[in-house]
C-alpha cells in the first residue's frame, strides 16, 4: 500500500504552500525580534520573538497561523514604540 494514502487515511495531511511560507516568514521574524530584544534589553520583545518562532508547531490551520503571527508581530511593534 502507498504510504501517502496510509497517512491520509489516518488523518495526516501535507501542509499547504501558504502555510509553509507563513511558518518560514514568522520564524525568521521571530529570530529577528528575539535578537533585537536581546541587544536592546527588552524582555517582552524577546518572549514575543520566541513565541513567533515556536507557535507554528502548535497551529495546523493556515488562517490561524497568519492571524496569530500578525497579532504577535503587532505586539512586538507596540512594544518597540
Amino acid at each position: 500500500m502507498d504510504p501517502l494514502n496510509t497517512l491520509q487515511s489516518l488523518g495526516f495531511e501535507w501542509p499547504t504552500p501558504g502555510y509553509l511560507f507563513g511558518a518560514l516568514l514568522f520564524g525568521v521574524l521571530g529570530i529577528v525580534a528575539w535578537r533585537s530584544g536581546k541587544q536592546r534589553g527588552r524582555p517582552t520583545t524577546r518572549w514575543l520573538g520566541l513565541a513567533l518562532m515556536l507557535y507554528p508547531y502548535l497551529v495546523s490551520t493556515t488562517w490561524v497561523l497568519y492571524a496569530a503571527g500578525l497579532a504577535l508581530c503587532a505586539g512586538i511593534w507596540l512594544d518597540q514604540r
